[in-house]
This record gives structure tokens, sequence and C-alpha cells, in this order.
């Protein structure tokens, strides 16, 4: 057994984060505030952003194919047809997260000894006029930025997760083959072609939990 693990631990050569809900605090939990101010339904804009996943207002964003503007109405438009109307901005403005302190102690450990990257489905150009909040990866957390090797962005690429092309992408970018990859998101959905390319994959719900699995990985101690 320990043998196995060994090899295993031997094997990684990157780690891969995604932001949003690892790095930082989730967004849903905001979305959740929202929408009991609001008076709107238990996860309505979850349910908003999974109508469509691959066509909708969201995802068009998160590729660069909208503007702000342009998605402020879209969203608006979807979230009426679903039954209650919520101005795309007004989620934009949800997004804002607080960084997690464990994860930064993490980060700092592995700097310099593995590929580390951030993989991240993200919005460009979070700064113009009428939407507040920068949740852009290479904007707002600029000193946490600073940890990784590269950082790569959907609205950059054109391309998001869970888009199998992504990690493939992201993969080149790093050098490195998916099977020597340990990849960490808080969404199933983004986990699973990632372990069907070959990563090894890990769902964060509490950091703390999350980083003793990654430690199990890893040669770097992380405690």
């Amino acid at each position: 057994m320990y043998e196995a693990l060994k090899q295993v631990k031997i094997m990684i050569k990157a780690v891969f984060w995604d932001f949003g809900g690892v790095i930082t605090t989730s967004p849903f939990e905001s979305f959740n505030k929202f929408e009991k101010t609001n008076d709107l339904p238990i996860d309505f804009l979850r349910s908003v952003n999974a109508t469509n996943p691959n066509g909708n207002a969201w995802a068009k964003l998160e590729r660069n194919e909208i503007n702000l503007e342009e998605f402020d109405k879209l969203f608006e438009e979807e979230s009426e047809s679903l039954g209650h109307s919520v101005r795309g901005k007004e989620v934009i403005s949800l997004l804002k997260g607080e960084v997690r302190p464990e994860m930064i102690e993490a980060l700092t450990k592995i700097k310099g000894n593995l590929v580390q990257a951030c993989l991240t489905n993200n919005i460009q150009s979070m700064n113009e006029k009428g939407f507040e909040g920068n949740v852009s990866a290479s904007g707002k957390h600029n000193e946490v930025m600073e940890l990784f090797d590269f950082v790569f962005e959907s609205s950059k690429e054109n391309i998001r997760k869970p888009d199998p092309g992504f990690y493939l992408r992201a993969c080149e970018r790093g050098n490195v083959d998916p099977s020597s990859v340990v990849f960490l998101d808080d969404l199933g959905i983004n986990l699973k072609p990632a372990k069907q390319l070959g990563m090894k994959t890990i769902k964060v719900i509490r950091p703390l939990d999350a980083l003793t699995e990654l430690d199990e990985y890893l040669e770097i101690d992380l405690f």
C-alpha cells in the first residue's frame, strides 16, 4: 500500500486549481442570500445557469462571446422565462468571494516545487461602467495570482470548463500529461471530464478536507 501511494506521489507533476469556490469562498453562498432577500426560490440563480449550460448567457460571457451589457439583458430574459426576472448585473455583483487563507498557505508551499496553475471560468472587463465587483482572475486577486505559474482563463481562451479541450490546452500550456495532474474544483460537472482525461480530481466542499486529500498525492508536506 505504501509503495503504491509513493508511486502515485512521484507521478504528480502539477496541481491545477479552480478559483471561485476553491481559492475563494463560493459565490453560491451569495446567490442564496440574494434569493432569500428577494423572495426567490432557493438555488434559482443556479437553475438559470444550468438551463442550456453550453449556450446560455453565462456560458457566452465566460467565453467572451458577448459583452456585459448583452449579458445583463440576456440573463434577465432567461430568468424571466423561468418565472422570475433578474438583471444580469445583479448577479455579477454577487460573485466577489473572500480568499481562503488555508488555500493560500498550500499554494505557497507548492510554489516552485510543482507546476501550479489556476483554471478558471471567468469574465473579462469586469470594471466596465455599471458593473461592480471584479472577479477576473487577473484583476482583483493579483497577489494570489502570483503564486501560479500560469492562469488559464475561459474569457481569454474562448473555451470553458467542462469542455475537455479546456483541460487539454491547459496541460499543453504547462507541458504536463493529464495523468500527472491533480485538479481541484468545487463542481462535479467540471471534475468529471478532467478525471476521464486521466487527472486525479478533488471536489472542494470543505477546504481542510480537500487539502488533506491533496496532501496524500504529493511528496510535499502541506501540513
